[in-house]
């Protein structure tokens, strides 16, 4: 898959310029990770489709999210892509909210290809 030239761009800064997010701070709590879930398929999913399987927004399969670092991840889901549909979060998720939703999309999504 080709990624928009806007996309790379955006992935490169985050990826060069981002601090270990992850290693600065701690996992949230059980409890905020169950609201992060819920987050996750429910408002991403109004744009992401409620099975990640894309809609407004493009698909988030497990292994597509794999081709990317936890921190470049992490950055969109805070700071969103300029130009584009993806909004910021950063009002409403921490930096550890981010970095763990990010994380999720790598390990435990439940679609882990689009081919599931």
């Amino acid at each position: 898959m080709v990624l928009p030239a806007l996309l790379r761009r955006v992935l490169i800064a985050a990826a060069c310029t981002l601090p270990l997010m992850a290693q600065a701070g701690e996992l949230p709590s059980s409890e905020r990770q169950a609201e992060l879930e819920t987050l996750l398929y429910q408002d991403c999913g109004s744009c992401h489709g409620m099975t990640l399987r894309g809609g407004l927004g493009p698909a988030l399969p497990r292994d597509h999210m794999q081709t990317f670092s936890a921190e470049a991840l992490a950055h969109i889901i805070q700071y969103g892509i300029p130009g584009s549909a993806m909004p910021g979060w950063q009002a409403l998720l921490s930096e550890a909210d981010a970095r763990w939703l990010a994380d999720h999309l790598q390990t435990d999504n439940r679609l882990q290809t689009l081919d599931d």
